[in-house]
């Protein structure tokens, strides 16, 4: 459509964005539509625009704008495009109605950006309402814990049915359980609760036959999505209902046997019916346990004239807490006959935890009686859930009173809690938490940040190409390649990190107590963030298939600043879409800044890998030389010669190579080079003499090969090794010292030097520093910085040199760049000097030009 001011195109391109932002700035279904309305009139150059929603098999229309009374036009009115509106599955939500007179059908551009946007319009309602179930979840969590807590017998099934129709959004709902059938009759139950519309109806027997619900007699769940009514003409509620959806599921006791059933009936066709399955194992679990303690109520209401033959185990016991009585259902439950309970203690029988069983017991004897739960052993130590009852027995004739037990096995009951409580907050595929309990950790976890002043980073994963698996060999391979995800993505991360599957094939890596520093988090966050990829990139093996699976992963990082859990979630997922459109199977940070620092860091780290094969590193030597200005050595320090950044200084590179292993490489290099120019040296009167030094990161000096390496380099270049001195760092003396000596005297036993160098910035042992065959002490730059002017600095340089005299070390200091500085080490005892005050590091041939013009 051509808009005034604008091109038709510019219109349909800016629609899209609009659309983009609405769904990220709202939050619901009419608000996005209205403001996109409202952009297409006012802003868009549209007369009229409106949108309707599919409710109940018919269109309603939610938003307009343009339109004042009257009626709209028809959607197939000249000027007017109808954009239709679907969820994932091809269903339709709705359309977006657009018009104006100057719209032109034929333009194939202007189509293309219009359908483009009612896509993206289409996957946000669709999250929303994905979003706006979970809620449902939620509030549906919390029912459930409050019928816990209600009352038993017909009230609590009432509840429950009650909590379970208004979560679910079903028109119906029944819980009944199983009636006990004579051999070859037909099954019936009995209807614990059944609510049609709202109303409770009476419990009543009825058979199952020719109702949906006989195929639970066989089978767990049982799902008709659409037209049950017709499918089971003869079912009473099904034919009041006039129903279309149904979903079942059998209730089971703790050993698997059928118990009852439960279902819930919809007018309207199942759209989501994995969705009401899953909540309704929840109320299922819930409804077998209730209809178990009731049964065993019943029990043991039937057997409480007989005390000796009673389910529960009842015990009695003196102060000392010897058993005086044992009856039949302590020696099922414990498995001690009564000849081997009475006369031991009850307290080292049954009890792991001695304090809480002293604890019941005082209670019991200060007020009489005791109530509640406790933790028991049997004969086997299998633990048991109990629920305990105990009574101050006042004793006859003067004799001390006794304490009786009425202890009921709750194992059953606390079991399916469990299960309630495993449903409601981890995926039933995966066994990963669900979006609710990540919510609820991503909460603590920033408020951990806050408190500790640590960062974190948010993963959002999503697997590409996911529906071409599921529909090329079917959803049972898809759910298997999410099981396989989520086992690597378990051993990519610490034990106090969390895993989480939000649905479909999106999961969350949360990572936690990371150093807040923004480009040190970048790096760890990254690195996780690699690890995942490079795992899940691997082939998959799905019952027989080979399957190759990307992850597309989008990474928001968080530190001790405020933020919320809704943004953060935001932000790692628009990052997984930047992702996305760079390609797939990547990573991206949600920080624009930090995702420069990172790339920045990964360009470097690729462009030193090739460094190496390109031959663009280069040594520079800068003199050594005594008060006399006479040079008497040189250090080879390693320069990069970038072809686009110029002259790298090592302090940018040194610590990357580091890091990625690429030091040994390197260190070999430099080693190399300096040894052929020492060998050349020998042949010159006024080089011949100098010593060369080398400096050897750690890394290097622990690999297993290095004494091989530094022999072999000196006898293939004929250099004389006693004109080799190796500069070695504090951090060496800190691990493994008899490996670190050990390698030393190798290598002096071949006439190479060591030097200790920036000396006085670690932590070097004195005992340790005795033991190594050192030749010399290198006093860092930094304290010779300041050494006019800060006593400390001049104080600890004496204490140096004094410790060099003594044990016999040359010293030599580094960073000289006054005659005042040298001049007040000489006085201090130290004659030799690294520095600008004597020259920069220079080239080979400057050096040798420097040396003569020295000598001359």
């Amino acid at each position: 459509m051509d808009c005034p001011a604008r091109s038709a195109d510019a219109m349909a391109l800016r629609l899209l964005a609009v659309c983009n932002q609405a769904l990220v700035r709202g939050s619901g279904e009419a608000q996005i539509l209205q403001a996109i309305c409202d952009w297409a009139v006012h802003k868009g150059g549209c007369r009229l625009a409106w949108a309707t929603l599919a409710h109940e098999g018919a269109a309603r229309t939610v938003a307009q704008a343009g339109a004042v009374g009257g009626s709209l036009p028809a959607p197939d009115a000249p000027g007017t495009l109808v954009l239709p509106l679907h969820d994932g599955s091809g269903e339709p939500l709705g359309a977006l109605c657009l018009h104006a007179p100057e719209y032109r059908s034929q333009d194939a551009g202007q189509q293309a950006w219009l359908h483009e946007a009612a896509d993206d319009l289409s996957h946000g309602l669709a999250l929303l309402r994905a979003r706006q179930a979970e809620q449902r979840m939620q509030a549906f969590a919390l029912k459930v814990a409050s019928a816990v807590s209600a009352s038993t017998g017909t009230a609590f099934f009432e509840r429950l049915l009650h909590y379970m129709t208004d979560a679910l959004g079903a028109q119906a709902g029944c819980v009944a359980r199983l009636l006990p059938a004579a051999a070859q009759q037909p099954a019936r139950v009995m209807t614990l609760a059944l609510s049609v519309n709202g109303a409770l109806k009476p419990n009543r027997d009825y058979l199952l036959d020719g109702t949906p619900s006989a195929q639970l007699l066989t089978q767990r769940q049982y799902v008709v999505e659409r037209d049950v009514a017709g499918r089971y003409p003869d079912a009473p509620v099904l034919r009041e209902l006039g129903a279309q959806g149904y979903v079942g599921q059998q209730l089971c006791n703790a050993d698997g046997e059928p118990l009852g059933l439960i279902f819930v009936l919809f007018r309207e066709p199942l759209h989501q019916a994995g969705f009401i399955t899953s909540m309704l194992q929840i109320f299922a679990a819930r409804a077998a346990a209730e209809i178990q303690r009731q049964q065993a109520e019943a029990r043991i209401r039937y057997q409480a004239s007989l005390l000796d033959k009673a389910q529960d185990a009842i015990v009695v016991r003196d102060l000392a807490h010897r058993i005086l009585f044992w009856n039949q259902g302590a020696e099922r439950l414990y498995g001690w006959t009564r000849l081997q309970a009475l006369g031991q203690s009850a307290q080292a029988l049954l009890y792991d935890d001695p304090a809480v069983f002293a604890r019941a017991t005082h209670t019991a004897l200060e007020k009489g009686e005791w109530v509640g739960e406790i933790t028991q052993h049997n004969r086997h130590g299998d633990t048991l859930d109990m629920e305990a009852h105990w009574t101050r027995i006042p004793g006859e004739d003067g004799q001390p009173p006794s304490i009786l037990e009425i202890n009921t096995d709750i194992s059953a009951r606390k079991a399916s809690e469990r299960e309630v409580q495993r449903l409601a907050f981890y995926d039933a595929l995966t066994g990963l938490p669900n979006r609710m309990l990540l919510m609820d950790r991503m909460q603590q976890a920033l408020a951990s940040a806050e408190r500790q002043r640590q960062g974190g980073a948010l993963l959002f994963i999503d697997l590409d190409n996911f529906k071409t698996l599921n529909d090329t060999l079917g959803h049972d391979m898809g759910d298997l390649l999410l099981q396989h995800v989520a086992q690597r993505l378990g051993s990519c991360v610490r034990s106090i990190d969390t895993v989480a599957r939000l649905g479909g094939d999106e999961f969350v890596v949360m990572i936690e107590q990371l150093c807040s520093e923004p480009a040190e988090l970048a790096r760890a966050a990254r690195a996780v963030g690699e690890k995942i990829l490079q795992l899940l990139s691997a082939p998959y093996l799905l019952a027989g298939y080979q399957y190759r699976s990307t992850p597309s992963i989008g990474i928001a990082p968080f530190d001790h600043g405020r933020t919320s859990v809704g943004e953060l979630l935001k932000q790692a997922d628009l990052a997984m879409y930047q992702a996305k459109t760079a390609g797939r199977s990547t990573l991206r940070f949600f920080d624009p800044d930090m995702q420069a620092a990172v790339t920045q860091r990964a360009t470097l780290e690729g462009d030193l890998r090739a460094a190496l094969a390109k031959d663009e590193f280069l040594l520079q030597y800068q003199p050594q030389s005594d008060r006399t200005g006479r040079v008497v050595g040189v250090e080879a320090l390693v320069r990069w010669q970038h072809p686009q950044r110029g002259l790298v200084a090592p302090a940018e590179f040194i610590g990357l190579a580091e890091e990625t292993g690429l030091i040994l490489p390197l260190g070999r290099w430099v080693l190399n080079q300096a040894c052929k120019l020492l060998a050349r040296w020998q042949g010159d009167p006024y080089l011949a003499q100098l010593t060369m030094a080398v400096n050897v990161s750690s890394l290097q000096f622990r690999d297993t090969n290095f004494v091989e390496d530094v022999l072999r380099v000196l006898a293939v270049n004929g250099a004389p090794a006693n004109r080799l001195k190796l500069e070695l760092t504090e951090s060496l003396l800190v691990e493994n010292m008899e490996a670190t000596i050990a390698t030393m005297e190798a290598l002096c036993a071949h006439g190479v030097g060591f030097a200790l160098d920036d000396f006085g910035t670690g932590y070097s042992s004195l005992t340790y520093l005795k033991r190594m065959p050192l030749t010399q002490l290198k006093i860092d730059r930094s304290f010779v910085r300041d050494l006019l002017t800060d006593p400390n600095d001049a104080a600890i340089i004496h204490t140096i040199i004094a410790l060099s005299r003594s044990l016999g070390l040359e010293v030599i200091a580094e960073g000289v760049e006054s005659i005042e500085q040298r001049d007040m080490l000489a006085r201090a005892g130290c004659h030799f000097y690294q520095g600008y005050l004597c020259s920069p590091a220079l080239s080979e041939d400057a050096l040798q030009r420097f040396v003569r013009d020295r000598v001359g």
